[in-house]
């Protein structure tokens, strides 16, 4: 057995593009437009995977965006999405100058949460050992949930 993907259903595809490969830094591995099941799937990865996630050898994201309108709730309950970073305060600094809202700041200097327009949690962890504590982060409340 091999993890393939995780799906998440989008209502917007601009905005969550922007959110996950704009702001977050994914990147779009494959797109499928079917216009008889009137969806659209794009595949992202990490960057630096696009070749392992071509061959299927990467785990990706599968943003799922269904062309008739539908009302999707409940992005607390279907867990998150994870991923290391290299610097978890640049990246959550480049996520708050794209207006990304930071819910649980890096605090520990190893783990933060940010929502995606669809309310998706992801968690951000540091790669290797956490950071020395630094402020802002060090002082900044939890915003909302996570």
């Amino acid at each position: 057995m091999k993890y393939l993907h995780t799906m998440v259903r989008v209502a917007d595809l601009d905005a969550s593009l922007e959110f996950y490969c704009g702001k977050l830094g994914l990147v779009e591995a494959s797109r499928v437009e079917n216009e008889r099941g009137r969806f659209t799937l794009v595949f992202l990865c990490a960057p630096g995977d696009e070749a392992q996630a071509k061959a299927a050898k990467a785990p990706m994201v599968e943003l799922t965006f269904n062309w008739d309108p539908e009302a999707y709730e409940g992005g607390r309950n279907f867990g998150h999405l994870a991923y290391a970073v290299d610097d978890i305060y640049a990246t959550c600094q480049r996520l708050r100058d794209g207006g990304v809202i930071i819910s649980r700041p890096p605090r520990d200097g190893h783990m933060a949460f940010v929502r995606s327009p669809d309310n998706i949690s992801i968690e951000l962890l540091q790669a290797g050992p956490a950071l020395a504590p630094a402020e802002p982060w060090l002082s900044m409340p939890n915003v909302g949930v996570w």
